[in-house]
């Protein structure tokens, strides 16, 4: 070959070895593209194939598939994903009045009752283990440590199987919505898939709140010589409003005021929720959600006497009590009535002990225990504005878990709006504009009680019973805690 050929061949060549390396350049560019593009796009895809074919045959998706269409996808189809949360048992102690008929027991024994009569009435095809057990307790001074994990404790001691020493268990406390707080936790936790099987409510004994002797007074400097101040826990942590020093029911007073609630309307309604809960008492409603509360007769009573060695305790005390003939002449409590004073002892809660439990699990492991739910969890919320404006709170939670729920207002059935005082009820019904014979059909915490930490999740299982009891369909429980807030949940009747 000539020179000159030569030199063209080897041209040739070198343009065809460039033209190869480049080709493969493009190539590798190519399918580290489709790669990319298969990891950030397709990859997610195939997974989420995995997933909702894992959630078609167990009906429990991975995070995962959550993650891909938070970001991919909407909210109506996240919901579709997300485990559902089901009520399947409950229970609760009757509530005692102040320093009555339950004073011997503290809030972590009552608890126990109420968790291990919730557990004792899931009827399951087999045995299951509980993942965690959340109860609200707001006075907790002198309970001692981890009050939830007592009652969870105590309930295993008394039998309940399903309570391990691995089960997690959590105290909340949001003041009076520390049960309903508790309810939502326990909810999000199975809607999330961390645990299948939650126990939650709340618990309180306000008869054993103690007294304090604040510290700089009595441990650092000592009491050497003259008086000392002693502080009531119970007006402390439980019904003092700390950021304008006031009692509760100022602020009751505050919004009586704003929303021009007379005296005559927050008797009115007090009397006829002591009439709802006389009603509901006599047609045995309470007797199915009450476990009765056992103790030992003490010496000297007609029980000891006549050789019973221990009293049971089945029926809720306050309403028991009411003297209508008396409320018109009760003094307003918290303002002179001379200073226009309208909240008065029998139109507001009382202090009180007691404790609820529901056992709350994921929709499929219901039905893989053969159970049939109660009711299912659609929503929670919480709201808060001014400390002050805490009676009115509730119709903002109410809206917010409306609007999580997708549910209309008109499509609620019934309420349960706590009755801190008769004038919560009156002025979120007002707000809302709420027809008050579908509101606490079955009386409230004015005639029923309020123990702080249990009411959340005793007034969820009242809604259930109201629903059941009319042939509900949705429910909305909301109550309002110090500090400006309030907590609401919406709930769809089941069976």
């Amino acid at each position: 070959m000539q020179p000159a050929a030569r030199h063209a061949h080897k041209h040739t060549i070198r343009g065809q070895d460039s033209l190869h390396r480049t080709g493969r350049a493009r190539a590798a560019i190519k399918t580290d593209l489709v790669g990319l593009l298969f990891r950030q796009r397709l990859n997610p895809l195939c997974e989420f194939i995995r997933h909702i074919s894992c959630y078609l045959r167990q009906g429990s998706p991975d995070f995962n598939t959550f993650a891909w269409f938070s970001k991919y996808s909407s909210r109506s189809v996240l919901t579709f994903l997300m485990h559902r949360a089901v009520i399947v048992s409950m229970a609760r102690t009757p509530i005692g009045c102040l320093g009555s008929s339950l004073v011997s027991m503290r809030a972590p024994q009552l608890g126990a009752i109420a968790i291990k009569g919730a557990l004792s009435r899931v009827s399951a095809n087999s045995p299951f283990s509980v993942g965690e057990v959340i109860m609200g307790n707001v006075v907790s001074a002198n309970v001692g440590q981890a009050p939830a994990r007592q009652a969870s404790k105590g309930a295993a001691s008394a039998g309940s199987k399903e309570l391990s020493d691995s089960v997690v268990c959590t105290t909340v406390n949001k003041v009076c919505s520390s049960g309903l707080k508790a309810i939502s936790l326990a909810s999000q936790s199975i809607i999330l898939g961390h645990h299948d099987v939650c126990v939650a409510g709340g618990m309180e004994s306000m008869s054993n709140a103690p007294y304090y002797l604040p510290a700089q007074t009595a441990r650092f400097n000592g009491l050497r010589f003259g008086h000392g101040q002693v502080l009531d826990s119970l007006t402390r942590d439980g019904l003092w409003d700390p950021y304008n020093e006031c009692n509760m029911g100022i602020c009751a007073e505050k919004t009586a005021k704003d929303m021009v609630i007379s005296r005559a309307e927050q008797d009115a309604y007090a009397i006829e929720s002591y009439k709802r809960t006389q009603a509901a008492n006599k047609s045995g409603i309470f007797a199915s959600e009450i476990v009765s509360v056992k103790l030992p007769t003490e010496k000297g009573s007609k029980s000891a006497k006549s050789g019973a060695k221990e009293v049971e305790i089945s029926v809720d005390e306050e309403f028991s009590r009411f003297d209508e003939g008396k409320m018109s002449s009760l003094k307003p409590a918290f303002i002179s009535a001379e200073l226009g004073g309208t909240v008065t002892v029998a139109n507001s809660s009382k202090i009180n002990d007691g404790a609820a439990a529901l056992v709350l699990m994921s929709e499929a492991k219901a039905k893989a225990l053969g159970l049939t739910p109660l009711a299912r969890i659609m929503s929670s919320a919480d709201f808060e504005h001014a400390p002050m404006d805490f009676p009115t709170a509730p119709a903002g939670a109410i809206t917010l878990a409306l609007a999580r729920a997708g549910v209309k207002l008109s499509d609620v059935d019934y309420h349960e709006i706590n009755e801190a005082f008769a004038l919560v009820a009156l002025a979120n019904a007002k707000t809302l504009s709420l027809d008050l014979t579908r509101v606490n059909v079955h009386g409230g915490a004015v005639a029923l009680g309020h123990p702080i930490g249990c009411s959340g999740a005793r007034i969820v299982m009242s809604l259930i019973s109201v629903l059941k009891a009319k042939n509900g369909k949705i429910g909305v429980a909301s109550i309002c805690n110090g500090g400006g807030g309030a907590t609401a949940m919406v709930i769809e009747r089941l069976s």
